[in-house]
């Protein structure tokens, strides 16, 4: 046996392992870093805070704070829709989606669906629920689409018809950025041992059975481990708290 041949061949295999074992910790360490938020945009004050109330932030805190208007909609039937619609075919199901796949999918029996985003973080074992854009981008909160299924596909819909209204009165005004939402949030509405798992822009208004047009302000929406959501309007920083159907400011 060659001695020397197969030493130099242990040589480069310890090497190719140790490289390879190399890139595994890297690529570790960067979706450890990736999953975990950057809090130092928190004021040192709210930092503090969290440690005090256990609060934990387990969502990356967004950096944008875009200008946006005010908008309003209306209710096309002049209230929610409670009618579930059967879908001609049932469409086969899938626990995650692209936009692209999901328009694709159901785009006969709604031809309007690219205009909505699914919501991963609402509806249940039996519903997914998605929301209207404004400008293609912003989810309409509280305004759902549901698909319902049932048996791996999805075999009914229901729908609240809107018609959206952008005033050109309505001027853009710089919205509130998330960390100093979430500051609030912390420093003065969240119980102790909170979880934030979800922070999201979109949009927020009252919802009830009206004809006439309702007004919707940008938004912050935070989720928190418990089901409980808050809202923080991004313009005037008022706090609404579905869970208690209370605003404060």
């Amino acid at each position: 046996m060659d001695w020397g041949r197969a030493k130099n061949v242990l040589i480069y295999a310890f090497l190719l392992l140790n490289l390879v074992l190399g890139y595994q910790l890297w690529n570790d360490l960067r979706e450890q870093a990736d999953s975990n938020p950057d809090l130092t945009s928190l004021e040192s004050s709210t930092q503090k805070v969290m440690e005090s109330k256990r609060i934990k932030v387990l969502a990356q805190i967004p950096s944008d704070s875009p200008q946006l208007r005010k908008i309003s909609y209306r209710f096309v039937d002049g209230q929610q829709s409670h009618k579930v619609t059967d879908l001609p075919v049932p469409v086969d199901s899938k626990l995650i989606f692209t936009p692209k796949e999901l328009a694709n999918a159901l785009k006969q029996s709604l031809p309007d669906i690219g205009n909505y985003r699914y919501d991963e973080w609402a509806g249940n074992e039996n519903v997914f629920v998605l929301h209207p854009l404004v400008d293609g981008k912003w989810p309409l909160f509280k305004i759902n689409l549901e698909l319902h299924y049932a048996n791996q596909k999805i075999v009914s819909y229901r729908q609240d018809m809107i018609e959206i209204n952008e005033s050109a009165d309505e001027k853009e005004q710089q919205v509130l950025s998330a960390s100093k939402a979430l500051g609030n949030l912390i420093e003065n509405f969240l119980p102790e041992g909170s979880v934030v798992t979800s922070i999201e822009l979109g949009y927020y208004g009252q919802v009830f059975d009206s004809d006439a047009d309702l007004p919707a302000s940008p938004a912050w929406r935070f989720l928190l481990e418990s089901g409980e959501e808050y809202y923080v309007q991004g313009i005037s920083g008022d706090v609404i708290s579905p869970n208690t159907k209370e605003s404060k400011e």
